[in-house]
């Protein structure tokens, strides 16, 4: 992948797939553009319909620089960061997919930025916005900090703290991504959204929840469910196609 300074001077790595209309894929916590978009198939998926992929790992993950400071990743630094490669690459309109963590990029950057032409959403619900607290965020960070697993006594951490050791991610990276907390978009952010939007989730994702309830709140969004849970969905053949499909229909 290829790497560049963002706007605080951290080195974020991206590629550029394709030719034809670009969209930018940002994948979920603790996961990469390889393990969220390549490796499934997605990308090449969006490649093969006529388009140009933009892979971006984020902070803190993949090939990015991963600082263990929690202020690194304070004040929406991840849009920041989608915000400088728009600028580095020159483009003036981008649709833009995220799942889980990526799709809360999303929600900020679709609220807020012209370039975005239309967002997908997936792996992203009211689950996740109903069911966050800051002392949620704490608990898997610890998880992700403590030298011996089986300390972990929280469901959720645990299993953050398995996923993170599956990737080989950098976990105080990660803990530090944690600690910095994650603004909620709250109902008016979501009905500040004016771009078509699709939200697509497994329908066994306990974690987001059904993806109805989150279109309901975005003006003119639509929904629909595919196969799996909310790490299993990304591989799904569904979960593929329902991007494309939405694509093809702007």
């Amino acid at each position: 992948m290829r790497r560049f300074a963002s706007f605080d001077g951290v080195e974020i790595a991206y590629d550029v797939i394709g030719e034809g209309d670009p969209v930018v894929l940002h994948h979920g916590f603790a996961s990469d553009s390889r393990t969220n978009w390549v490796r499934p198939g997605v990308a090449a998926a969006i490649v093969a319909d006529g388009r140009q992929v933009v892979l971006v790992d984020a902070r803190g993950h993949g090939e990015s620089g991963k600082p263990h400071d929690p202020a690194a990743y304070a004040n929406g630094a991840m849009a920041d960061d989608v915000r400088s490669l728009l600028d580095l690459l020159g483009l003036e309109w981008v649709d833009f997919v995220g799942y889980s963590m990526g799709a809360f990029v999303a929600m900020r950057l679709a609220a807020v930025e012209p370039r975005l032409h239309s967002v997908v959403l997936g792996g992203a619900g009211l689950g996740q916005m109903r069911r966050w607290r800051p002392e949620q965020s704490r608990e898997i960070a610890a998880a992700l900090e403590t030298s011996d697993p089986a300390t972990i006594e929280s469901p959720m951490a645990r299993a953050f703290r398995k996923f993170a050791d599956a990737t080989g991610a950098d976990r105080l990276a990660l803990a530090a991504v944690q600690r910095a907390g994650r603004p909620v978009p709250g109902p008016e952010d979501l009905g500040r959204i004016a771009v078509p939007a699709l939200v697509v989730n497994g329908v066994s994702d306990t974690l987001a929840g059904p993806p109805e309830a989150l279109a309901g709140l975005i003006p003119g969004a639509r929904s629909e469910s595919v196969p799996g849970d909310h790490l299993s969905a990304v591989v799904q053949s569904e979960f593929r196609q329902a991007i494309v499909t939405f694509l093809d229909s702007l």
